[in-house]
């Protein structure tokens, strides 16, 4: 279940939701399922981590960029679900696109700081099945770009 202490002991502060910057949604509802659109590493400022993790980015960078989608993941949940994150029961998967040189194999170890989170926040409804995909390059040259699958009521 979602505990909005959690996200206060975390630190975190959701920003509004990011608007699409192409052809498609945030976010969509089919049936008791919502799918998160990729969410990229935007900061409250606006700032993003842009760069290639194993080049000029770092095993910490990535990992502080993964945890900014997650948030950005919660902002258009919170969103989605009319401001309110207890209507969320579980999240069932999260996929993570590192841009990474074809050298580095830490991959899961970016990832690991959001589902990390997502655990923290729903407790056991937050441990989810996941994949970490390295590619070689991602929209706007960011470092990381997460979706993500929610069960809701």
């Amino acid at each position: 279940m979602y505990n909005d202490k959690k996200l206060k002991e975390l630190n975190i502060i959701l920003p509004k939701a990011p608007d699409p910057v192409g052809a498609y949604v945030a976010y969509k509802k089919v049936g008791k399922l919502l799918f998160i659109s990729g969410q990229l590493p935007i900061d409250l400022d606006g700032r993003m981590i842009k760069g290639k993790i194993g080049k000029n980015l770092t095993l910490e960078d990535g990992q502080k960029a993964s945890k900014l989608c997650v948030v950005n993941i919660l902002a258009q949940a919170k969103k989605a679900m009319d401001g309110d994150l207890k209507k969320i029961k579980n999240c069932i998967k999260i996929t993570g696109f590192v841009n990474s040189s074809d050298d580095f194999v830490d991959q899961p170890k970016v990832i690991n700081p959001a589902s990390e989170t997502l655990s923290t926040i729903f407790e056991d409804n937050g441990k989810h099945a996941r994949a970490a995909i390295s590619t070689n390059s991602l929209p706007l040259g960011v470092a990381v770009e997460i979706d993500a699958i929610f069960e809701i009521e």
